[in-house]
């Protein structure tokens, strides 16, 4: 498996244990103010991030591409800046605005980077054999 899809479930099982974590916080204090909080996390860290990964683990040719490491970590610092600032601005600290607008621009292009990845043109490493029905 490549070195970056090893880094996305990597990174993803830490915002699956934070999100988990944010939501039993939610459900015991029974304050569901921060929910988007922990919905950008488990969607945007967990999810997506789980989905790079196993797009890289079958595409090992663009996940050896330098773009590759720059888009995980342009990615993965827009989730980690834009989850706890989003936490904070819903708990009422309306000065986190500006950072959640940064984190979410950051994430953007993130999110554009992968989409060049993937329509880049790149060799296929496998081809599947269609089934024979003789």
């Amino acid at each position: 498996m490549p070195r970056i899809s090893q880094l996305y479930f990597k990174t993803a099982v830490i915002f699956l244990i934070v999100g988990v974590a944010m939501g039993l916080n939610m459900a015991i204090s029974q304050d569901h103010s921060v929910i988007g909080a922990h919905a950008h996390c488990n969607l945007l860290g967990w999810v997506t991030m789980a989905i790079f990964g196993g797009y890289h683990a079958l595409n090992p040719q663009k996940a050896e591409k330098r773009l590759a490491m720059i888009q995980y970590y342009l990615y993965t610092a827009g989730i980690a800046l834009m989850v706890p600032s989003l936490y904070l601005m819903l708990q009422g600290n309306p000065a986190m605005e500006p950072l959640v607008a940064l984190a979410s621009i950051i994430t953007f292009v993130g999110v554009l980077l992968f989409a060049f990845i993937i329509f880049s043109n790149g060799k296929v490493v496998v081809t599947p054999s269609a089934p024979s029905y003789r």
